[in-house]
């Protein structure tokens, strides 16, 4: 399959947190408050226009911004953040979430390949494609 996982020969992680832009903070963060709670998680960081979802110091966190130049939030065209869930029923769990506050399937859960991988996909209420995966599942 095309995904691997590789250690940090330093024990850190490569990403701290990834950022997508909203055009309507208070509702995206209802969308994300859902997600945070089947995971476990919270907000750890709160600004007028910032919200970020994660354990400080832990694994790598999602963030939600209005965009700092003022302009309207736009999707990247191939870009996605995958959510690693603990098991296919997280997965589908995270899936029906997503879809319940509102989000749109990109995908319906269930394996893909012959590797193990399992995944649901979804868009946010911005639009921005995310999904939510196992190994090994």
């Amino acid at each position: 399959m095309f995904l691997r996982r590789i250690g940090n020969p330093v024990g850190g992680n490569m990403i701290g947190y990834v950022t997508l832009g909203t055009n309507d903070l208070p509702r995206g963060a209802a969308f994300y408050d859902a997600i945070a709670a089947e995971m476990g998680t919270g907000r750890m960081m709160e600004f007028g226009s910032f919200i970020a979802w994660g354990v400080p110091g832990g694994a790598a966190g999602i963030a939600l911004t209005k965009p700092f130049d003022g302009n309207p939030a736009s999707l990247g065209n191939g870009v996605m953040v995958a959510l690693q869930a603990k098991d296919t029923a997280q997965v589908d769990r995270l899936h029906a979430i997503a879809l319940a506050q509102g989000g749109v399937c990109d995908g319906p859960p269930g394996p893909r390949g012959e590797s193990g991988f399992y995944a649901g996909y979804f868009r946010d209420l911005d639009g921005n494609k995310l999904n939510a995966f196992v190994m090994g599942g």
